[in-house]
């Protein structure tokens, strides 16, 4: 697959852009828009779901973005009302057909107790094996259940979707990853937009030339950390793009990740049945 001279990861043999774009609360009409926008300037992996209402929407933004299909990522999600056997493999029909296209990678937005991981997870093979989707993975999954769900499933688990940005330690569960042969997808990489003000950061992105958006999103990709930043602003879209010219220190590397607070989580929405890794 071609994705010019950006850098990638590769999980599992599966070669994933650090770099893309997400749509979350997106409206259809800026998710079209900001999708084809994103494609020209140079993104070339798309993160979607289900639950955003905006599949149909991204879809016709890669349509109009002029850029072949190959050439770009596509994750959606399955969500956590569609769990049994029957309705993911309905909804993964459904996210297909509405992208217009066959995702490259289908997530579970969350863990769920109810159905048991057996169901689900067997289910979200055989969306693999009927072709509604390239590859699979997770969102959301703690370490405990990241394990459980790849020792339960056929497949390999291409990336585990999470949060994470400066204010929060993810060490375990980038462990765990790694320990897999997995990867980590970063949501709200900027903290949704607290970074802006960070003084540390603010200083390492004056040294450099570079915003406290760019810093950041370099110092995840850095780790090899995907990262899927998203803006309703073509020129915020493009700033964030401008992460490929320039290096993070290992020291800078390290007063970053400094930065991290017990409570730095800012979208806990985990099931009280599970529970996040201790730091």
């Amino acid at each position: 697959m071609a994705y010019g001279d950006q850098p990638t990861i590769t999980a599992h043999g599966v070669e994933i852009p650090l770099l893309g774009f997400g749509t979350w609360q997106l409206e259809p009409e800026d998710a079209t828009r900001m999708v084809s926008a994103a494609l020209k300037i140079g993104y070339r992996h798309i993160d979607t779901a289900w639950i955003y209402k905006n599949e149909a929407a991204v879809g016709q933004g890669i349509r109009d973005s002029g850029v072949p299909r190959d050439e770009i990522f596509l994750t959606t999600k399955i969500w956590v009302a569609h769990f049994e056997h029957d309705a993911l493999l309905d909804q993964a029909k459904e996210s297909a057909q509405s992208l217009g296209f066959t995702p490259d990678l289908l997530l579970l937005h969350w863990p769920k107790k109810t159905p048991t991981f057996e169901e689900t997870l067997g289910a979200l093979n055989a969306a693999r094996d009927q072709g509604l989707t390239k590859h699979i993975g997770l969102s959301n999954f703690p370490s405990a259940e990241f394990k459980q769900a790849q020792a339960i499933s056929s497949a390999p688990l291409t990336t585990n979707q999470v949060e994470y940005h400066p204010y929060l330690n993810l060490a375990p569960l980038l462990a765990t990853a790694k320990e897999l042969g997995s990867s980590i997808t970063a949501w709200s990489p900027l903290a949704q937009g607290q970074i802006a003000d960070d003084a540390v950061i603010g200083a390492i992105a004056q040294a450099h030339g570079k915003t406290a958006g760019q810093v950041t999103l370099r110092w995840l990709i850095q780790q090899g950390v995907i990262a899927i930043p998203r803006t309703t602003k073509e020129s915020r879209a493009e700033e964030n793009f401008g992460i490929f010219d320039f290096e993070l220190t290992a020291d800078e590397m390290a007063r970053i990740h400094a930065l991290a607070r017990p409570d730095g989580r800012l979208g806990d929405w985990l099931d009280a049945d599970f529970q996040w890794d201790k730091v």
